[in-house]
This record gives C-alpha cells, sequence and structure tokens, in this order.
C-alpha cells in the first residue's frame, strides 16, 4: 500500500544523526537498504544522500507500525518518525553507529521491485550492467561519494574565480565546423536545408574573441564535445573548466593558475600544496622522463647511452644510433630479484604495444656479476661504461630499448610508468604537480606528411622563435603550459596569437590556404582588426581532476550518466536510428543503416 507522507516532514538527514541527538524526535526519510524481521522486533537501514541510520520498531512502536515495518524490502521508499536512543550493539564501521531511532510511525512512500544489480558499494556487478541500471548504480555510496565531490569541486573553482574579477559567460552549444584537432560531432540544421552545425571541442574561438570585446577575465565550466576513441579517462562528451584572461604574458597565467590550484586543493581536499609549482621544459621532460605529462614521485629516469653504444659490435643498438635513432635505459634500482624471466618478457611484450621491436636487459648480481642475453655481445669496457652512466649497483635491473627516438621516448616513458605501478610507488594520496613549458608550436604527422599545431592553431610562438616560423618550424617553441599532476595532464594552455597577421602567418605554416583561412576562421580574423588585447589562458579537465579526487582510475565513476568505450549510452539505448519521417525533417539520407 503506496501511502501519503501524511503530514510528517524531514527534520533531519539519515547520516547526520549523532550521540548528541539522543532523545530527540527526528523524522527521517529515504530508502531501506537492509531489513531483518525477528517476529516481535523489525530492524531497518535507512538510506538518504547522507548515509544510513538503524531504526528499530517493536511494541512501543504499536502493532500497526510493527505490522507494516514487517513488509518492508530492499529499495522501499519510506518515511519514518521516532526518538533517537543510545545503541546497545555499536557498530563501528558507520558514523551513525552509536546511535538507532525507535520508530513511533512509519509511511511506506513506495515499493520496490527486486533490484537487478545490488544497491551497494564493492558488489562486483559489471560496468555493463551497472550502466544499463544507471539510476541504482547511482545510488550506490561510493558514486554519490565521487559526484558530491564534483560539486565541490564546482564551487571551488567558482567560488575563486568569481573572487578574482573573472566573469561566467556561456559560449554556444551549437557553432561552426572549425579543426581543433579530433573529429565534430555535427548538427543537421532543419530550417537551413544541408548544412550542419557541429558541437564545440572547446570555446577556444568565442573565449579570444570575448577578450576582443573587452571582458578582460572571462571562465565557463563548459561542457565539450569530440569524436575519437574513447579509452578510460576519456569521454565523447566532457566538462572542462576555461578561463581566459586578457593583458597577460606566460607568468601571469601561471601564477594566477598556482593560487586557483592551491585554493581548489585546500577546499575539497584539505591539502595545503606549496607555490610556486616545479617546472620542466618539455625537452627536459622528453629526456628524463619519456613523455611530455611526467609523474616525478619515483626515479626510473632515461639515460642515454648512445655515445657509449654507437660503435657497438650489437647492430641492434649501434644500427638504431646510426640511423638516427638512439639507445636509452631506465634503472629499476634495487628491484632485480622482483622480475623473473617471465616478468620481464610481459615487460617486452608491452613495450612492443608502443611501437619497440624489444627489450634488452642486464640484471646486476652481488660483486656485480651480469645476467643478460645481449651482454655476450658488448665488450667489457661497453658494460662497465653502461655501469657507471646508470649508477648501476648490486640487484638493479637496467631495461634498455633500442630505435627511433619517437618510440624510444613512448616505450620508456610508459613502462616506467608500468612498473611504478606494479611496484605501488604511485600513491593516490600524495600529489605531484608541475607545470610543463616551451613546447615545440608544431609536430610533424607523419601519416599526412605535414606539420600540424601541438596544440591548436592559435597558439602564440615565442618571440626570439618568430623568423624561424616558415624556414624551420620544427625548432619554434610556443608559448604553451600544461599543468601535470601524478603523471596525467590536468589543464594546458598557452598564450594566444592576438594579432592577425601572425595569425595568417601561422594558418599559411599549417598549410591552410587564404580561402580555408576565410571559410573556417573568417569571423575570428574580422574581430581581430578592431583592436585585439594580448591574451592567454587555460582548459582544465574537471572529470580528470576529480578523478584524481576521487581516487579513481575510471572516468566513468565520477560522471553521472557517462558513455561505454564505444561511446553508447546503455541506460537510454543512444543512440538510435531514425524514421524516414525525421531523417526527411533534417534533410538527410541514410544509403546504409544498421538497425
Amino acid at each position: 500500500m503506496i501511502e501519503k507522507m501524511g503530514g510528517l516532514r524531514r527534520s533531519h538527514y539519515a547520516g547526520e544523526l549523532r550521540e548528541k541527538n539522543i532523545g530527540d524526535e527526528v523524522t527521517l526519510m529515504g530508502w531501506v537498504q537492509r531489513a531483518r524481521s525477528f517476529g516481535s522486533i523489525v530492524f531497518v537501514d535507512i538510506r538518504d544522500i547522507s548515509g544510513i541510520s538503524q531504526i528499530v520498531f517493536d511494541e512501543d512502536s504499536g502493532d500497526e507500525v510493527l505490522k507494516k515495518a514487517e513488509k518492508l524490502r530492499s529499495e522501499f521508499v519510506i518515511a519514518v518518525k521516532g526518538k533517537v536512543r543510545e545503541r546497545s550493539s555499536i557498530n563501528e564501521e558507520i558514523p551513525t553507529g552509536k546511535i538507532e531511532i525507535l520508530a513511533s510511525d512509519l509511511k511506506i512512500l513506495d515499493t520496490a521491485e527486486v533490484p537487478p544489480i545490488y544497491v551497494k558499494d564493492g558488489d562486483n556487478v559489471s560496468e555493463t550492467m551497472r550502466l544499463k541500471y544507471r539510476t541504482l548504480d547511482l545510488r550506490k555510496p561510493e558514486i554519490q561519494k565521487n559526484l558530491l565531490l564534483r560539486a565541490k569541486t564546482y564551487k571551488a573553482f567558482r567560488d575563486y574565480l568569481a573572487g578574482h574579477r573573472f566573469v561566467e559567460v556561456e559560449t554556444p552549444v551549437l557553432g561552426k565546423p572549425t579543426p581543433e584537432g579530433a573529429r565534430d560531432y555535427l548538427v543537421p540544421s532543419r530550417v537551413n536545408p544541408g548544412k550542419f552545425y557541429a558541437l564545440p571541442q572547446s570555446p577556444q574561438l568565442f573565449k579570444q574573441m570575448l577578450m576582443v570585446s573587452g571582458y578582460d577575465r572571462y571562465f565557463q565550466i563548459a561542457k565539450c564535445f569530440r569524436d575519437e576513441d574513447l579509452r578510460a579517462n576519456r569521454q565523447p562528451e566532457f566538462t572542462q573548466v576555461d578561463i581566459e584572461m586578457s593583458f597577460v604574458d606566460v607568468e601571469d597565467v601561471l601564477s594566477m593558475n598556482e593560487g586557483l590550484m592551491q585554493y581548489v586543493f585546500k577546499e575539497v581536499k584539505g591539502i595545503d600544496l606549496e607555490i610556486p609549482f616545479k617546472r620542466l621544459s618539455y625537452n627536459e621532460a622528453m629526456e628524463r622522463y619519456g613523455v611530455d605529462k611526467p609523474d616525478t614521485r619515483f626515479g626510473f629516469e632515461l639515460v642515454d647511452l648512445s655515445d657509449i653504444l654507437k660503435d657497438s659490435a650489437f647492430k641492434v643498438f649501434s644500427g638504431a644510433i646510426s640511423s638516427g635513432g638512439s639507445v636509452r635505459a631506465i634503472n629499476i634500482n634495487g628491484q632485480a630479484e622482483e622480475f623473473s624471466r617471465k616478468d620481464i618478457d610481459k615487460l617486452e611484450a608491452f613495450v612492443k604495444t608502443y611501437g619497440a621491436k624489444g627489450l634488452a636487459w642486464m640484471k646486476l648480481k652481488a660483486d656485480v656479476e651480469i645476467q643478460s642475453p645481449v651482454a655476450k655481445f658488448l665488450g667489457e669496457d661497453e658494460i662497465k661504461s653502461i655501469i657507471e652512466k646508470m649508477d648501476a649497483k648490486e640487484n638493479d635491473l637496467i631495461l634498455f630499448v633500442a630505435d627511433k627516438n619517437s618510440v624510444v621516448f613512448d616505450s620508456l616513458g610508459n613502462l616506467r610508468n608500468h612498473i611504478a605501478d606494479k611496484l605501488g610507488l604511485r600513491d593516490h594520496d600524495t600529489y605531484d604537480i608541475l607545470w610543463l613549458t616551451d613546447f615545440p608550436l608544431f609536430e610533424y604527422d607523419e601519416e599526412e606528411n605535414r606539420y600540424v599545431a601541438k596544440h591548436h592553431p592559435f597558439t602564440s610562438p615565442k618571440d626570439e622563435d618568430l623568423d624561424m616560423l616558415e624556414s624551420e618550424p620544427d625548432k619554434v617553441r610556443a608559448k604553451a603550459y600544461d599543468i601535470v599532476i601524478n603523471g596525467d595532464e590536468m589543464g594546458g594552455g598557452s598564450i594566444r596569437i592576438s594579432n592577425s597577421d601572425l595569425q595568417k602567418r601561422m594558418f599559411n605554416a599549417l598549410g591552410i590556404d587564404e580561402k580555408a583561412q576565410e571559410d573556417k576562421f573568417g569571423f575570428l580574423l574580422e574581430s581581430f582588426k578592431y583592436g585585439t588585447p594580448p591574451h592567454g589562458g587555460i582548459a582544465y579537465g574537471l572529470d580528470r581532476l576529480v578523478m584524481l579526487f576521487a581516487g579513481t582510475n575510471n572516468i566513468r565513476d565520477v560522471i553521472a550518466f557517462p558513455k561505454t568505450q564505444s561511446a553508447t549510452d546503455l541506460l537510454t539505448g543512444a543512440p538510435i536510428s531514425l524514421d524516414n519521417k525525421q531523417l526527411e525533417e533534417v534533410h538527410i539520407e541514410v544509403l546504409r543503416r544498421e538497425d
């Protein structure tokens, strides 16, 4: 029987009651987590967004109330009134474990069928089932905790930025397709047959035009969309904190953002960050860590052995160097005994996924005895020099990759993280924060056989490198910066090009001809004609930052209604095929469809 609340009004939240409330009459509303009936007494755990409290129904509750309590099952929605008393059997596992409520009134507001998944943490149900029954999954305390943490993070960003003269401005969701590094999601226009909007990959051009418009400091918590392959920390629609400032240089942006991060970490996690953050140039990061988002909480830094091995009789090494590549290695200090030959074979399989042809290795035993399948191909002087340069000692494991530099960096950079994870060296409760600066302005795309923008085509070159923009584009550095936390890029930005002539030079360097410039970016170039302040900014991946705060490696744990890795929504069934009438309304004909 479904009842109305009958004048009951919630007075407290279930998870907030404590010993100080003993003797208080309270009214709680929520879901039945568990019900246990022992004839003349019924115990019910009631759950709401704040937590759980135990309700007791016995003869003092009255026959009618007790009979209703015997009907309660998991996930029934109830309102219950009663008096808080001391609990005889204390439950140290929950914050409310020292009290319970003796019920005097009960209303069953709604019944529930047996749920297809348990509403409890750690139930090991498959992610497919969790996403299909997301409304139930979202009831779990762990997921609710993550989303409350997300809301707290939103608030911290807004409070700080609003307090530092930033104006929150919403930018369009339906816009013009512009190349920004990934495929656009396209939306057909019904009233403009054959024409399409694009969902924004970022508010980049709009925030630059807001600077041209004189708003000085802008921010937005923006939905962005990219049609790209997904992974654990990527979704087709994601949220970023978008920030832009006028009349600034790199130092101004970094300084403001250090204060912002200091505030957000304090408000959300209660952690006091020391500023300024450490900095690494892009080149230094690649040389030492192999990746442009290094985790510097542990060692295993890359060491270039090319000068030692360039003339080696071992052609795997010397051949890679003579072809313009290198031989580099990492030293897993004091951990050789942790890695069997089978373990090393698995590490070799790992680096092959990054393009490496193999993984050479060398173990140092007692009295510097060498165990290595490649030692027989190396001279004594070469081995001695390797040991010295690697600063290797007993029980060290040296791992080598020989190839072109991009493969060597990618393989060893990811391998050091992989091994650190296996050895438990990447603690969720410690935070390694740094700025990465002096990125290349361009990177060479081998598939397209041309240079493309490392970040985006609106990033300003460093002043001292301007003369090389056309002649030596590979040497031009950008006024760009990333903020890296625990080996993950949490945000990135740059000082923007604020001059139409320089912006055209940049487009030309990227092979975008005048007609394409006008077609795709004419509105931006036109706005630059009427007085443009120097400006720059940054965008934070809010989903990734909340992942970091929550200590999870899965972005779907911190988004209310996420997509799967194939960009489908198991809860609603999206995307779907449209019927012919709907397709005709937007002037689209599907030549081949798979229903």
